[in-house]
């Protein structure tokens, strides 16, 4: 049946027929009777297909008929007026052509076969048709298998004729063929068949084609009635099939999942009853008791359906409750990998931090809203949407519109911070700075407001736009603020693998790999962080680079200018220690504790075995030693190590993309609003004006507001899959995917 349904959908298709989607049915139908229906339906259409294709190469045939008998009757024509007219010529001894000679003795030479039996195997011809690509090679051939003697006469046509075999439109062209002798027939037969060449019986006599003519264009007529209705027949079959088939594709799609379902069941050892085994959530267990209760009620049935909850060492699915709202955030996750079971899911801090960093590499006020208005009428349209086939790239902006929803939010928040809106700052506020020469390196108190004392209330200064110092003091403050933000969010994922520790009830965990982690990153990187805060509360200028690096190579250094707090140095020293102890600390406790809590295991296992407390066997206990490979525990574990180690440098370098993209997003938009905007309203020609407004709108969109925001969500995904997530995030479990009848009419396969 569900190979009738998909031959019923191709024959919509091709008669380029919708099916119609009812919402009301007449009455439900068994599945005996669908069949049974769907059985005549492709009979009857197949039926109906089978004589159409008939009919149309017979009307072919005939249109290639009429063609040749127009063109051939026409080139006789003209060739007995030519002989006759030779005739005459010669009678006054005048020279005359080659090829009207030619055209004379063929016709004589047909004359004398039609009158003196004697002479009927002297000249022959054929009529036809041949494909006009092909006339050239047709011809020659023709020429060489004959030694020259035959004649060839072709006639093309403007337009196409549909092919009897294929049923094409193909240009071709009528000829006929003049040979004279038995041999040279069967050959020119034979290179015909090659070519593929359709021929056609065309008669000698005037009059017997005249006839043929009437014959042919009447057959012609009565063929095109029978095919219209054909057609019409052939219709109103495909628009019963369409009134139907949304509900009998449902129809069978259920059916077919049940019996699925059902084979997937096994039968007890008394084969009585069936058995299934699946998983469910806990807080579904009564629905499920009282459905089955419903259907053994409904069924009639004897005997009562029993639900019993099973001890399994199989690892559980995954599965999370998700609405419009959460579920791309969770796909985000989930494209990464599925969350084993019970691990901490990082899709609930997805939703806030996925589009903050966004936000942070496109932050622009006046781009954000118009990502704004992008989601809002996505969200707006959203009942209609759902129920539209959409294209990929449409079908993945509607999926996560609630994404770009809090993207824009964001992203307006940090054009507010960066004070930009399509690249020019706004002045909400007077300025507490008053620059001289375009330099707000030396600036001073602007004194004209009563907060002159206070820095700029909200965001940046507009100030240090278009200054000669604006790029190096925005570089200095985003990439701090990048490093923060990235140890803050390593810190979160470091976090989150204790608790997966915790829950887990996992001491090796904690204790060998969370401790040792969380002391090796903020040694470090966490000692980094701390001193930019420093830096930007006392408003001294340290060199920070030298510090972190002559932190390692001269700790003992005295520090000089670049000390920030009284201890410093002695601080620096033990970090520099605790991190160097960190790194042994994750390598070795861990692989030696879990060798020692086998052999324990073992050894417990092996005297229950021989005190007979213990049903396993000795290969038991040989498999399990098999398992435990030290050496294999102690290379993953190294490898584990390194990675953490080399990747905390890494990690935390990866982060300043934060601070490069949003560079890179702010530059362009002011070179595109001093180029395009700005430039053209410099001319007082009004029709510069519009151009500049017109491609400053056109790159505003194409570049800023899709390649870049694009681009911002790839650095955003590559932040939250690889710095984030691989701190705690395992990801080697799998869904779990209920049996659902809506995700079964949702899906295009039949």
């Amino acid at each position: 049946m569900a190979r009738k349904l998909r031959w019923f959908q191709e024959q919509l298709s091709k008669a380029k027929q919708t099916p119609i989607c009812r919402h009301t049915l007449d009455r439900e139908l068994k599945l005996e009777e669908l069949e049974a229906k769907l059985t005549d339906l492709e009979t009857e259409l197949l039926e109906s297909i089978g004589n159409s294709g008939k009919l149309k190469r017979s009307y072919s045939e005939l249109m290639e008929l009429g063609l040749v008998l127009h063109k051939a009757s026409a080139f006789f024509v003209s060739a007995r007026s030519a002989a006759d007219t030779q005739r005459r010529i010669a009678e006054l001894n005048v020279v005359v052509d080659s090829e009207d000679t030619d055209h004379r003795l063929l016709l004589e030479q047909v004359h004398e076969a039609s009158t003196d039996p004697s002479k009927q195997t002297r000249l022959g011809f054929i009529a036809g048709l041949v494909v006009k690509s092909k006339c050239a090679s047709f011809e020659r051939i023709l020429f060489r298998a004959t030694r020259g003697n035959m004649y060839l006469k072709q006639s093309p046509f403007a337009d196409f004729v549909a092919d009897p075999a294929s049923g094409d439109q193909i240009e071709k062209v009528v000829f006929v063929v003049f040979f004279s002798g038995e041999r040279a027939r069967l050959k020119v037969t034979k290179i015909c068949e090659a070519f593929g060449v359709n021929r056609y019986p065309f008669p000698e006599d005037a009059a017997r084609q005249r006839q043929m003519k009437v014959e042919v264009s009447a057959r012609l007529s009565e063929l095109q009635t029978t095919l219209n209705a054909g057609v019409v027949h052939r219709q109103n079959i495909l628009t019963i099939i369409g009134y139907n088939l949304d509900f009998w594709v449902a129809m069978v799609r259920r059916e077919k999942a049940v019996y699925c379902a059902l084979n997937m069941l096994s039968i007890d050892v008394t084969r009585k009853c069936l058995i299934a085994e699946g998983w469910c959530p806990v807080k579904t267990k009564q629905m499920i008791q009282d459905a089955l209760q419903r259907a053994t009620v409904d069924s009639n049935s004897e005997l009562n359906t029993i639900f019993q909850v099973m001890q399994t060492k199989e690892s559980p699915p995954t599965f999370y409750e998700t609405n419009k709202f959460t579920a791309p955030f969770q796909e985000i996750v989930d494209a990464y990998g599925v969350a084993r079971y019970q691990e901490a899911n990082p899709g609930c801090f997805t939703i806030v931090t996925f589009p903050f960093l966004f936000a942070v590499m496109f932050g622009d006020w006046g781009h954000g809203i118009a990502l704004l208005g992008g989601a809002l009428y996505l969200i707006m349209k959203e009942k209609h949407y759902e129920s539209q086939k959409l294209g990929d790239i449409m079908a993945m902006a509607f999926g996560g519109r609630y994404v770009i929803l809090l993207m824009s939010i964001f992203s307006i928040y940090t054009g507010f911070v960066y004070n930009e809106f399509f690249s020019v700052p706004v002045l909400f506020w007077d300025s507490a700075y008053s620059c001289s020469d375009d330099d707000c390196s030396d600036a001073t108190r602007a004194g004209l407001i009563k907060w002159s004392d206070l820095p700029y209330p909200f965001g940046l200064d507009p100030a240090w736009h278009g200054s000669r110092t604006e790029l190096p003091f925005t570089n200095s403050l985003k990439m701090k603020m990048s490093i923060l933000m990235g140890v803050s969010q390593m810190n979160l994922g470091l976090m989150l693998s204790w608790w997966n520790a915790d829950f887990n009830h996992s001491k090796l965990d904690f204790w060998y790999v969370f401790v040792p982690q969380m002391l090796f990153l903020n040694s470090l990187f966490g000692y980094l962080s701390m001193l930019i805060i420093m830096k930007w509360c006392q408003g001294s200028k340290p060199d920070l680079y030298h510090v972190m690096i002559y932190m390692f190579l001269s700790p003992s250094e005295p520090l000089g200018e670049n000390q920030l707090f009284w201890g410093q140095s002695y601080f620096q020293r033990m970090l520099v220690m605790i991190a160097l102890v960190a790194v042994p600390w994750m390598l070795f406790p861990k692989p030696f504790k879990l060798r020692k809590l086998h052999e324990q295991k073992m050894q417990g296992r092996a005297y229950g075995a021989l005190g007979g407390s213990d049903t396993e066997s000795h290969e038991d206990l040989e498999h399990d030693e098999e398992e435990f490979n030290f050496s294999e525990v102690f290379v993953h574990q190294m490898i584990h190590t390194i990675e953490f180690v080399l990747g905390a440098v890494s990690n935390t370098a990866s982060y300043l993309r934060l601070w490069a993209l949003s560079l890179a997003h702010a530059q362009l938009s002011a070179v595109f609003f001093e180029k395009f905007l700005v430039l053209s309203f410099s001319y007082a020609n009004p029709f510069i004006r519009v151009i500049g407004l017109v491609m400053f709108a056109f790159v505003t969109v194409g570049v800023l507001l899709i390649m870049e925001s694009l681009s911002a969500f790839l650095h955003a995904l590559r932040l939250h899959w690889v710095e984030f997530q691989n701190k705690f995030y395992v990801g080697d479990g799998y869904k779990f995917t209920p049996f659902s009848f809506k995700s079964l009419l949702e899906s295009e396969d039949i």
